[in-house]
């Protein structure tokens, strides 16, 4: 018998046991009626971006179906099916098929089905299971196409284009995402996210049935609560949706041929948008949102205003008082404020009991993350909009905004925060007394002490030495004391390290989050030079590869500035420790690289300020508790103008 012969008698017997086989052996993207899935095996969508089948969480003894990315480290899971029902990792006999009735089922390894997809199927039809190029698990009918089940219906943690998050009026449906409980449980975690019932809606990420964070409304172009994020910088092209006839109202975001990307929401209740362009050795997070005090819902209590560049963090609006002076003194601002004087609520033009012209006004307060529960009319101009205001005696506040119009509150309200640039501009209504001299729109809200607004007796006196009165300074002024109180006197087993400005400390605030404080103590002129470097230049630069300044202090013979505090210290630890730097494998090493690598790019290039750093080592760089890097220590920085390709430097500096 000759090879041709063999070849063909083994290709026929090959084809003969796979028709045989057929219960078994199934399409790369697709589930037939006569098919199963085992475990071992899985499904491949047409252009090999998604897959489907079984898989463990690390340190799990559990088993789940899902679907995940294929071939791009580390390992993302977009979908489970069994969430709630896992399988023993010592069941290896469990399978995925399309029962009877046409529903996908998983069956464990006595066939008892643990999950289905449970929708109604005719019967006179023949179904099958297709994974798609958009990471979607279709049930359909073969010959029309129609679908009966769809795994973008049933949302996990992660977000991707083409799904839903919104809600059917009609129907009662809602699409929202939910986290899994721990990093190596998929179970519903605590948080989920969806978006509100108005007619600009916002998203929302709640912890069980409390609102934990929102990202204001959506005008049209972008989410008003996120005024630092300009409409075409968004990776994620978010769509809005109302179709008035189904009753659905829901958000999606539309693919990117450049790159793979994906919202998730974490088990912590973090929020993060994640991307991978070919050739990359693994995902990188574009943006992640870590909440912070004032992003969390509704920190300060009704009608109070959180700001990030204030400490404490909480303040009264003009107009109200704590509503517990005594709790308020202690860090607890959740009982919020209330107002000093009561509204007289006359509709505009009946004085006849009040005096001309004493009546209820609007005070101005601008860049502010608006409150929440806002009633929205489609009214054209914000004339209308504080007429509609002032003649409703629950309205306690207006504001008229671009691609929304006009939005008005009654009662509370809530989860106000203040930004040191963009956001919009609330008309508070108050007591003609509260108003004083200062009538509608004649005056904007400013929260608490600045550097460049601090106590004469420091601030003063440092100018003359050192600033000039338009240095542009945007740091918070935080007392001696507090800082004292943070780091334990500045106890020496609080120390970090120590640089040429001086040591470095450990610190918490009361209330608010962990620091470190670089103190520079004698006035002996070491070191001024960098301390105003730092305070005038840096506070004005933001970006998620440089150490963020928290705030400042000159108080006496002391000069401290305030920072995020990294937990990972700095990148020299790892580098340099033989024990380490074994933790840096080359996905986390690629992670610094780049993240160092935009800092720069954003200093030299793309800040407000061209900056360059003369004293880029690895010291100075810090790792945060997922070890991406920030860059820090620009004592020794200095700008440049943004025409200037060369850059002549007075003296040796740095590195």
């Amino acid at each position: 018998m000759g090879f041709r012969q063999a070849w063909k008698i083994l290709l026929i017997t090959l084809l003969s046991y796979c028709i045989i086989q057929s219960y078994y052996c199934n399409a790369s993207d697709t589930i037939l009626q006569s098919q199963k899935l085992l475990v071992g095996e899985t499904l491949t969508s047409a252009s090999q971006v998604f897959e489907l089948g079984f898989f463990i969480p690390v340190n799990s003894d559990k088993r789940y179906l899902g679907i995940w990315f294929k071939n791009i480290p580390p390992l993302k899971v977009v979908w489970v099916a069994n969430r709630e029902s896992p399988l023993k990792v010592s069941d290896s006999a469990a399978s995925v098929s399309i029962s009877k009735n046409g529903n996908l089922v998983l069956a464990d390894g006595t066939q008892n089905v643990i999950w289905s997809s449970n929708v109604s199927v005719p019967t006179n039809i023949t179904v099958e299971v297709v994974l798609l190029d958009s990471g979607n698990l279709v049930l359909k009918d073969n010959v029309s196409g129609q679908s009966f089940f769809e795994s973008f219906d049933y949302p996990c943690d992660t977000f991707l284009p083409g799904m839903k998050v919104g809600f059917n009026r009609k129907t009662g449906e809602r699409w929202l995402l939910s986290s899994w409980h721990k990093e190596n449980d998929p179970s519903p975690g605590n948080f989920s996210i969806g978006i509100s019932e108005q007619l600009s809606p916002q998203f929302f990420v709640w912890n069980k049935s409390t609102p934990y964070y929102r990202t204001g409304e959506w005008n049209g172009l972008k989410f008003i609560g996120l005024p630092y994020i300009d409409s075409a910088a968004y990776i994620v092209q978010f769509v809005f949706q109302q179709e008035f006839q189904e009753g659905t109202t829901y958000f999606t975001f539309l693919p990117n041929t450049s790159f793979l990307t994906f919202v998730e929401l974490q088990s912590t209740g973090s929020v993060q948008v994640v991307q991978w362009t070919d050739g990359c050795p693994a995902w990188e997070i574009y943006a992640k949102m870590v909440h912070a005090p004032c992003d969390i819902y509704n920190t300060c209590g009704p009608s109070a205003v959180c700001s990030k560049n204030k400490f404490p963090i909480c303040s009264c609006l003009i107009g109200f008082v704590p509503r517990s002076s005594d709790e308020w003194s202690k860090g607890n601002w959740t009982g919020g404020c209330v107002r000093r004087t009561k509204l007289l609520c006359q509709p505009k033009g009946n004085t006849t009991s009040i005096g001309v012209g004493q009546q209820d006004g609007f005070l101005k307060f601008s860049g502010l993350k608006l409150p929440d529960l806002a009633a929205i009319f489609r009214l054209d101009s914000a004339s209308e909009c504080e007429r509609l205001c002032l003649n409703n005696c629950s309205c306690t506040a207006y504001a008229y905004v671009a691609g929304i119009r006009c939005m008005v509150w009654s009662g509370d309200l809530l989860d106000i925060q203040d930004y040191s640039y963009a956001g919009e501009d609330l008309f508070l209504r108050l007591a003609y007394s509260e108003l004083g001299q200062k009538r509608k729109g004649a005056r904007s809200f400013s929260l608490g002490d600045s550097c460049n607004i601090s106590k004469d007796y420091t601030m003063e006196s440092f100018y003359l030495g050192n600033l000039k009165k338009e240095d542009p300074i945007e740091l918070p002024l935080i007392e001696f004391e507090v800082i004292a109180t943070a780091t334990n006197n500045f106890k020496v087993d609080n120390k970090l390290g120590e640089g040429g400005f001086g040591p470095v400390f450990k610190g918490k605030l009361k209330g608010g989050p962990e620091i470190a404080v670089k103190r520079l103590s004698n006035r002996t002129g070491q070191g001024i030079e960098e301390f105003k470097n730092e305070i005038v230049l840096i506070s004005k630069l933001q970006h998620r590869n440089l150490v963020r300044l928290l705030g400042c202090c000159i108080e006496g013979e002391e000069l401290l500035i305030i920072y995020e505090y990294m937990p990972n210290r700095s990148l020299d630890k790892f580098l340099f420790d033989a024990s380490q730097k074994e933790l840096l494998d080359w996905p986390k090493r690629f992670n610094i690289i780049q993240g160092v690598a935009r800092g720069l790019l954003y200093l030299h290039r793309d800040s407000c300020l061209n900056i360059i750093h003369r004293d880029l080592k690895v010291s100075n760089i810090l790792l945060d508790e997922e070890m991406n890097p920030k860059i820090s220590d620009f004592g020794l920085a200095r700008t440049f103008q943004k025409q200037q390709q060369l850059v002549h430097t007075h003296r040796v500096a740095g590195t």
